[in-house]
């Protein structure tokens, strides 16, 4: 594959909730999200948005004890801790899933996403998936009414608090913690496991039927080496291209960038910057989906996907 050098892509990293916002003013040429677009949602966008499925994530518990290299939770604690019901790190709830880890009598600090995200969104529909009280009092959604804890603004921001305060924990995705190689706990999936989220392990998530839509929560997987807050993440685009002052070269360009994200060399760097490839299934749904954008009908999909020469000019994204 041919790669042109000189493509610019210009990114605003304000979160999903933003990039949606975008999206629907047409402001940009596509937005991203790691939750998918609820019925009222695409009912907002007032034409015919799809899903393109880029890789998968996960959504990792960051925390900073000093002394504590190993740390084991369960969705009822990370409830209780982010709903202020357990306080301290030396409570006998998490002493029990920790038996061999001194656990000091330290305050709780939860960190949680100021802005709205998809990051929370998964995160929070995890927790519904798994304890009744947060089902009840929390919910699910992009930004919630938070009880407990410190507010900041994306990823780097509940990072860098929880890097700084002893005791702080907090909800990143996970390419940025393993970038950064921060402290994160393992989690008992489904099955009973203590997982930690790596490449192999979010990837095991999605070894279930997928919907030709590809609009599916993979959180709390049934397979044994799920890490059970493991997430796809989606690039958002209009199915009819043909809008405001958008040219076909700039419906051509988007989809062949969008095209060369699901080639082996895209994939490559996807899983270089930590994030899990996509499964075949996968794959082959979202080419389908891919070779559904048209121009006011004109079809814009490449013969030949592994062919594709990324010729993009200029996008901007949220």
């Amino acid at each position: 594959m041919k790669q042109n050098q000189a493509t610019t892509v210009n990114y605003g990293a304000i979160g999903s909730g933003g990039g949606i916002r975008s999206l629907r003013d047409r402001s940009v040429d596509f937005g991203a999200s790691d939750a998918f677009l609820s019925e009222k949602e695409l009912k907002s966008m007032e034409a015919e948005v799809i899903h393109i499925a880029t890789c998968m994530g996960g959504v990792v518990m960051a925390y900073k004890l000093s002394n504590v290299d190993s740390l084991r939770l369960n969705g009822d604690l990370i409830a209780d801790i982010f709903m202020g019901k357990i306080l301290r790190w030396n409570d006998a709830r998490i002493a029990q899933e920790n038996p061999n880890v001194n656990l000091p009598d330290l305050e709780i600090t939860p960190v949680y996403r100021s802005d709205g995200s998809g990051t929370t969104f998964n995160f929070s529909e995890y927790l519904c998936s798994v304890n009744d009280d947060w089902n009840r009092d929390m919910g699910k959604g992009k930004a919630l009414k938070w009880s407990a804890g410190i507010a900041a603004k994306g990823n780097p921001g509940v990072a860098g608090i929880v890097q700084q305060t002893e005791g702080a924990i907090g909800y990143i995705g996970s390419e940025y913690a393993l970038t950064l190689k921060l402290p994160t706990a393992k989690l008992r999936n489904k099955a009973g496991n203590y997982v930690a989220a790596t490449l192999e392990t979010i990837s095991s998530a999605a070894n279930i039927d997928l919907p030709d839509d590809m609009r599916i929560t993979l959180t709390n997987s049934a397979d044994p080496n799920a890490y059970p807050i493991s997430v796809l993440t989606w690039i958002l685009v209009y199915k009819d291209q043909q809008y405001g002052n958008r040219t076909k070269k700039d419906a051509y360009d988007l989809v062949d960038l969008l095209s060369y994200m699901l080639t082996p060399e895209g994939q490559r760097v996807a899983a270089q910057i930590n994030f899990a490839p996509l499964s075949t299934q996968a794959l082959m749904k979202t080419k389908k989906l891919i070779s559904e954008i048209h121009y006011g009908g004109k079809v814009l999909f490449p013969a030949k996907l592994d062919e594709v020469s990324l010729t993009t000019d200029s996008l901007t994204i949220n």
